[in-house]
């Protein structure tokens, strides 16, 4: 039985310790396209505050002349929230607890956009 892409990614992501789930979700909308969380997490609502905030981001950076952002890191009392835009459409969204290392999620993140392709 082969996994989607998607599947995969998200499996990459969801393996590192502290990361609480993983989704895919539509840069444009805010839709979740795929995901993997924990039962208690409210995905739809992740996936708007992700997707607005790489769109905020983007828009800022860009105007800044810096070109487009690979990955936000948002660290609040209660989590942290990992975000990397694959292209213009999707991005890839990690949650987490405030102590994961951000510096592994973020090498599995970057390669789990490779597998997305």
């Amino acid at each position: 039985m082969s996994t989607s892409p998607f599947e995969s990614a998200l499996e990459l992501v969801t393996h590192v310790p502290g990361v609480r789930g993983a989704m895919i979700v539509s840069a444009a909308d805010g839709v979740v396209v795929a995901e993997a969380l924990m039962d208690e997490m409210k995905g739809s609502a992740v996936a708007a505050l992700a997707a607005s905030l790489v769109s905020r981001l983007r828009r800022a950076v860009e105007g800044a002349g810096r070109g487009v952002p690979r990955f936000v890191h948002l660290t609040a009392s209660g989590g942290t929230l990992l975000a990397a835009p694959h292209g213009e459409e999707l991005i890839l969204v990690a949650v987490a607890e405030r102590t994961v290392n951000a510096g592994l999620a973020r090498i599995e993140m970057l390669r789990a956009l490779e597998i997305l392709g």
